[in-house]
C-alpha cells in the first residue's frame, strides 16, 4: 500500500509539471509551429512589437528553462515555420527612431546557426543567406547599392576569426 501511494504521489506530481510546462511554454509562436503553417507563425508573431519581435522567435523561458523557438521548429522538422522565422528575423523594419534588424539578435543567440543548418536543414541556409543582403530598390546608372552583413560569418563574438 505504501508502494501504491508512494508511486500514484510521484505520477501526480509529474503530471503537474508537465501541465504546468505546456501551459507556460503554449505560446502562440509554439502554437504556430506546431502546425507548420507559415500563414499562422505571421499571424502569431504580429503582434508583437518590433523591439521584442526577434527574441519572441528566439528565446522563450518555461519556468527556469530557456528554448529557442528556431531551434524547436528544426528539430520537430517544421521547416515552413523555421524558414518564416528566419525570414521574419532578417527583415529590416523601422520606426520613427529605430532601425530593427534580428542578424545580431540571432548570432547572438545561436552563434552556430551555420552548422546547425548545414547538418539539420540544409534547405534554410539559402533563406539564411538571402536575409544577410540588403539590396537598394535604386539603380543609378545601371547599378545598385548592395549591402552584406557578413560580420558574424568571418568573427566570433571574442573578435577573432569564427570557425565557421
Amino acid at each position: 500500500e505504501n508502494a501504491e501511494d508512494a508511486f500514484r504521489w510521484s505520477l501526480t506530481l509529474i503530471s503537474k509539471i508537465l501541465v504546468r510546462t505546456i501551459l507556460e511554454g503554449s505560446t502562440i509562436v509554439m502554437k504556430a509551429i506546431n502546425t507548420n503553417q507559415e500563414k499562422a507563425l505571421k499571424k502569431a508573431i504580429s503582434v508583437s512589437p518590433r523591439g521584442k519581435r526577434a527574441m519572441e522567435l528566439l528565446n522563450i523561458t518555461v519556468g527556469t528553462q530557456s528554448i529557442s523557438p528556431l531551434y524547436w521548429s528544426i528539430e520537430s522538422g517544421s521547416l515552413n515555420t523555421a524558414k518564416a522565422m528566419i525570414e521574419d528575423l532578417l527583415t529590416i523594419r523601422a520606426d520613427r527612431d529605430n532601425y530593427y534588424y534580428g542578424c545580431d539578435d540571432l548570432f547572438g543567440r545561436h552563434p552556430e546557426v551555420i552548422q546547425r543548418l548545414s547538418a539539420d536543414a540544409a534547405a534554410l541556409l539559402p533563406p539564411l543567406l538571402d536575409g544577410l543582403i540588403w539590396r537598394s530598390r535604386v539603380a543609378v546608372n545601371g547599378q545598385r547599392r548592395v549591402n552584406y552583413y557578413v560580420k558574424h560569418l568571418i568573427q566570433d563574438a571574442e573578435g577573432g576569426f569564427n570557425q565557421a
